[in-house]
């Protein structure tokens, strides 16, 4: 994209904002991602801007008198305003040095005064570190990031890049996120911080992790953890590569080229089903996981046929241990497992009410839908075979239950008991357990046929 079609794309607020500081003696760049976002056409989701010529209690100020304002990382010289309906990050130019171990192991000097072209050296990746002028029209690329997106490269910009050990983390999601290809330079850098990954906090890590289950080109994140060697980091992923896989049911080839292709797929899926954000992370941490049990069960049949009994329920362990180790919150694990645990259970099952039913019973807090996207995901990560949805028939067999995004509900309730002629108890309790059992069994289907059940078995229930 040209710089006039970029400024085409600059709010009228930010040009105010930017003409403002102009006006108070300052001059402020658009830097970072949303420069970067610009320039491949896309309305950045944060802008950033950074702020030259000013002092940080005069900048303050100023910002103070344009909006609501917070000095939110004073080391870093970065505010948060809030100015006509946008949210803006403001930093003012920096030096860094490196003075111990660790993603915060920095010194940091604030250099107001600082030139464009030293600012941008302590950028990561050269497609970050373009900076544009709305008011002028000017964009600064010391160092090709227009060349870099145009040839999907990711590269770094100096050698101070492998002062953070951060940066292979943000080199992977980056990767995924971008249809990028990591540098060979950049991925020898990238291999020499794996002694300080252990450094980083695990907020850290799963903000990156997170950044990765809303890429479009997921396998290229796990493609660039390969390439730098961090798949060292995750043994649950290192161990699938090279594990195979019986060549009818998956001519890709091995489980590592598998996962890939069923991620890449579970992403397409996402844009075109319109999942909330919520259920993206979870879906995409499913399709990661998946497989993650078959290094364990694979083995060799009586007839050469290579198989992996079990490995879904194997699975569940290895899922658990990876995404304990990339910080993902318990709420998102609780609902990941059941589906790692369930995501055959449609080959080894018919379809009928009584299976479906159990089935949602089982993937709480998941549901239904979740999981018949991940069984074609699964299922389109087979390639040269057609996609298909092998468990469509469950999912609308649980639209008739109306258990597509929770358990079937119960069919007998307290006030039911109580009706027919229980008093309230202790036992009350075990019978309602024991008939959601009997329901889920299939030996009743309405309140009817419920009462007949509870008058032949509930009532001697102790």
């Amino acid at each position: 994209m040209c710089v006039f079609q970029i400024q085409s794309c600059i709010p009228k607020s930010m040009q105010i904002f930017c003409h403002e500081l102009h006006e108070k003696g300052g001059q402020a760049w658009l830097v970072g991602g949303c420069v970067r976002d610009l320039c491949l056409g896309v309305k950045p989701a944060d802008w950033d801007v950074e702020v030259y010529g000013l002092d940080p209690q005069i900048l303050q100020q100023i910002l103070q008198g344009l909006g609501q304002c917070e000095w939110v990382g004073k080391k870093f010289g970065v505010f948060k305003l809030w100015y006509q309906s946008m949210c803006i990050d403001v930093s003012i130019p920096r030096k860094e040095y490196k003075a111990s171990k660790g993603h915060k192991g920095f010194t940091v000097e604030l250099c107001p005064n600082a030139s464009p072209k030293q600012a941008v050296l302590r950028r990561d990746f050269t497609i970050n570190a373009m900076m544009y002028d709305p008011l002028t029209n000017i964009l600064l690329d010391f160092h090709g990031g227009q060349k870099d997106l145009e040839r999907k490269a990711l590269r770094h910009v100096s050698l101070a890049f492998a002062e953070d050990p951060l940066r292979p983390l943000r080199a992977m999601q980056f990767a995924a996120r971008f249809d990028l290809t990591l540098n060979g330079g950049t991925a020898s850098l990238c291999r020499k911080l794996l002694p300080e990954a252990n450094t980083l906090p695990e907020s850290r890590v799963w903000q990156e992790w997170r950044k990765w289950c809303f890429s479009s080109y997921p396998s290229n994140g796990l493609r660039a953890l390969r390439n730098m060697g961090w798949l060292a980091l995750y043994p649950e992923l290192e161990v699938l590569r090279g594990c195979p896989q019986h060549a009818v049911w998956h001519p890709e080839g091995d489980v590592w080229k598998h996962t890939g292709l069923v991620v890449d797929a579970m992403a397409k899926l996402c844009r075109t089903r319109g999942v909330r954000a919520d259920e993206q992370v979870v879906l995409m941490l499913a399709a990661l996981c998946h497989d993650l049990g078959k290094p364990k069960t694979t083995l060799v049949a009586s007839d050469n046929s290579i198989q992996a009994p079990k490995h879904a329920e194997e699975g569940v362990e290895s899922a658990r241990s990876f995404l304990k180790r990339v910080a993902v919150p318990r709420s998102i694990i609780k609902q990941v497992l059941p589906l790692v645990a369930e995501h055959v259970v449609h080959f080894s099952s018919v379809v009928s009410y009584r299976n479906v039913a159990n089935l949602a019973y089982r993937l709480e807090p998941a549901n239904v839908m979740l999981w018949e996207m991940l069984t074609e995901a699964d299922a389109c990560g087979c390639a040269p075979l057609p996609p298909s949805r092998p468990a469509l028939a469950w999912l609308e067999c649980a639209q008739g239950l109306d258990a597509v995004f929770s358990r079937v509900k119960p069919i007998v309730t307290g006030r039911m008991l109580l009706e027919w002629g229980m008093k309230g108890s202790p036992q009350v309790g075990q019978v309602l357990k024991e008939a959601y059992k009997a329901q889920m069994a299939g030996e009743f289907k309405d309140k009817d046929s419920a009462y007949i059940w509870f008058q032949q078995k509930g009532v001697a229930i102790k």
